[in-house]
């Protein structure tokens, strides 16, 4: 439904305004993130995305309002994961070479 990935172009169309600038910030082609946009779109009840054409003032695209919802959820998710297992990861830290600390 979506990972890190779909999440980093939802964020990059937010911020670009555009379905191929938001590909390109992540090295893919505008067929990937166009599918990607689709897949998204058709998993949920309402678009993430909407797309406009191009024409004399070129083709854009913006987060719908569930867009902008699913993406705050789950940049949430994220974080909350990341606090949840920050003890064990510096304890897997503390075990590599260079690491620091015993992890606790």
């Amino acid at each position: 439904m979506l990972g890190p990935g779909k999440a980093d172009l939802l964020e990059g169309i937010a911020e670009t305004g555009s379905i191929a600038a938001a590909g390109r910030r992540m090295g893919m082609s505008y067929k990937r993130a166009w599918s990607l946009v689709e897949t998204m779109n058709a998993a949920f009840r309402e678009p993430l995305v909407l797309r406009s054409r191009g024409g004399a003032q070129g083709g854009g695209a913006v987060l719908t309002d569930t867009g902008r919802t699913v993406l705050d959820h789950y940049r949430r998710i994220q974080q909350r994961a990341a606090q949840a297992v920050q003890k064990d990861v510096a304890a897997i830290t503390a075990l590599m070479h260079g690491g620091e600390g015993n992890g606790t």
